[in-house]
């Protein structure tokens, strides 16, 4: 269909009055026995569905469909169990109860195969219960802010009854539907159902500020729903010309359009469009798309298609979970054996974005619940609860103490990520379990007290004199392997001025020492470049401090073919800046004398500098300025 915004016909109802009914007129049609759909979200038709539950006692074992429902559900209270049998594909909290109590089902289908369910016969719909705007001039409605599994629905019902809103906003893309398509015109002028976003707290603001870290310029988005998303968007307000492929957009994208964030300007496909299936929000989102044309709303066999979202270059999926075991399996439908959400899009998104050029797919989740009692990072699932994303399909992690990269990682290496990531008072309680378990060796046991990731801010970046940009970040527990491939980088005369002897190689405890530190008495600094299979370590820096004359013992290398580009230097006055913060006096050091380059290092550092020779050894004291 066109991209020009529908005009509705102001004589619609004249022009098809042999189609416009009551709504007890039009549910009069239902028959006990059929299987109902009712439309999604804030386009629920409140006025169709309190109609049918009125004929609830002649309506004996009625199935009701329906996906991501809000409002009034008065046909899944206790009392008309008798006579209605809900089967959702996603829980809202409006059928919740029923179905914990098992008086409803819930069926777990990925969204973007739901469509086949209807067209293939394989869940006949009998009836469906939508609401769309007034027909325009040429008999098209459309289905506004709910086209997700509407459109499907109302194409394979064999009756179709639709509640008529001019409050519905007019959506393009692919939202119409002809008004000969339609049984049934049920006029309406109630407001539309609202959903005012969730204002994040401190703990989904951090979260959103790491996965914002995550977002190259020029990505395209989606968004799940919940906190963190409005969290992830507030984040990114420095990013630029972001593109928007997602299931559902809320109030939080309108600054985002206005503002010049979001402009689709390099999506491969629906360039300069915000495709999405269906919106939540309140009045203010409804007339903000109402004709807009950057908006594309389509159906989610075409949003949710993995095929279609793996197209776009640099595609980042963020989707939420309630619990994440350290092997990296994500339940993000059920709290044990009770059902809670729905699978929904997560795993059409993960995938999608995982295969796109530059893609990220990341999963999103507070470290603790229930106000900081529990871990939503287990050593095991718990029982009951069912796995939606896979730990094969798991790439990054995210929690608001950082970020777990897991794709392509060991059960080793995925339960240190995680540990890593979770709250603290939860860490040594991890590593035990994660030792019975067998997914780690008995020798970390140790280290329960170092499982630390530093702060965010400790970050920086240095940019060469070819441009190329070097990335410094504090060192991370999962870095051991990184480690021992910097160490077997090096020449031996470099090995041999770092070390003072001449290794042939590092003990696996030895490295373990270096990765597993505390972030306050030893800080460790690791200069890196973005590589295809993550971080490419280039130098490492690190300080201990003696407690008893408040100097720190500084030593860094940098890798033989890195050096001499300022990357030492820059390395040692990010320690000093560090160190400093951090109430230290000074910085010692031992230098060879044979090792003229690192000398030239220390002999430049800001403060007062003093070195004497003991040997072959300079020693260095550091005081700060």
């Amino acid at each position: 269909m066109s991209d020009a915004p529908l005009t509705h016909e102001p004589d619609w109802q004249e022009k098809y009055a042999s189609l416009v009914a009551t709504a007890d007129e039009a549910v009069a049609r239902v028959r006990p026995g059929q299987r109902v759909f009712v439309g999604t979200g804030c386009a629920t038709p409140l006025q169709l569905i309190a109609a049918l539950t009125k004929r609830a006692t002649e309506l004996p074992d009625t199935e009701i469909v329906h996906l991501l429902t809000y409002g009034n559900a008065p046909y899944a209270e206790r009392a008309m169990s008798e006579y209605f049998r809900v089967n959702s594909f996603f829980i809202a909290e409006n059928v919740r109860d029923i179905i914990r109590e098992g008086l409803g089902n819930y069926t777990p289908m990925f969204l973007s195969e739901i469509p086949r369910l209807f067209r293939s016969g394989e869940l006949p719909l009998d009836v469906a219960l939508i609401q769309v705007t007034p027909p325009d001039a040429d008999g098209l409605c459309s289905l506004g802010v709910s086209v997700d599994i509407v459109k499907s629905a109302a194409e394979n019902a064999g009756l179709v009854i639709a509640q008529v809103n001019p409050n519905m906003p007019r959506t393009t893309g692919d939202a119409a539907i002809h008004v000969f398509d339609l049984d049934a015109l049920v006029p309406c002028d109630d407001p539309l159902v609202e959903v005012p976003v969730a204002e994040p707290d401190e703990t989904t603001r951090r979260i959103g500020e790491h996965v914002a870290s995550l977002v190259e310029d020029e990505s395209t988005l989606e968004l799940g729903i919940g906190k963190i998303p409005h969290a992830v968007l507030h984040s990114l307000k420095g990013k630029r010309n972001l593109g928007i492929h997602t299931e559902m957009v809320t109030d939080d994208i309108i600054e985002m359009v206005d503002s010049g964030v979001i402009t689709g300007a390099c999506k491969r496909l629906d360039r300069h469009k915000i495709v999405a299936s269906f919106a939540l929000g309140t009045r203010k989102l409804f007339d903000f798309i109402d004709g807009h044309p950057a908006f594309a709303f389509y159906p989610t066999e075409y949003v949710n298609d993995p095929g279609i979202i793996a197209q776009q270059s640099r595609m980042v999926a963020v989707n939420v979970a309630l619990e994440i075991d350290l092997t990296g399996q994500v339940c993000a439908d059920s709290l044990g054996s009770q059902f809670f959400s729905g699978v929904g899009g997560q795993v059409d998104f993960n995938r999608g974005a995982a295969r796109s050029e530059g893609g990220k797919a990341i999963i999103a989740l507070p470290s603790t619940a229930k106000k900081g009692a529990v871990s939503r990072i287990v050593t095991r699932l718990s029982p009951g609860a069912g796995v939606v994303t896979t730990r094969a399909d798991v790439h990054y992690v995210v929690t608001e103490y950082g970020v777990a990269y897991l794709h392509g990682k060991s059960v080793q290496e995925r339960a240190l990520a995680l540990i890593s990531i979770a709250h603290p008072d939860f860490r040594a309680g991890l590593l035990r379990e994660a030792i019975d378990a067998r997914y780690l060796a008995a020798e970390l046991g140790e280290k329960e007290r170092k499982i630390v990731v530093a702060p965010r801010e400790l970050r920086t970046t240095y940019l060469l004199d070819d441009g190329t940009q070097v990335y410094l970040r504090p060192i991370h527990p999962t870095d051991e392997p990184n480690l021992r491939q910097l160490f077997y980088a090096l020449s031996q005369q470099t090995i041999y001025y770092r070390f003072m002897s001449r290794i042939k190689r590092i003990p696996r405890k030895q490295i373990q020492d270096f990765v597993y530190i505390d972030h306050r008495n030893e800080v460790a600094m690791v200069a890196t470049i973005p590589a295809p299979h993550g971080d490419e370590f280039v130098a490492i820096g690190r300080y201990y401090l003696d407690a008893q004359t408040n100097r720190a013992e500084v030593a860094f290398v940098v890798r033989d073919d890195w050096q001499n580009r300022g990357i030492g230097t820059f390395l040692l006055r990010h320690l000093m800046s560090m160190a400093r913060r951090n109430g230290i006096r000074g910085f010692t050091a031992e230098v060879l004398r044979d090792n003229v380059a690192m000398q030239r290092v220390f002999n430049k550092a800001p403060g007062t500098v003093q070195s004497r020779l003991n040997g072959d050894v300079f020693s260095y004291e550091i005081e700060f300025a």
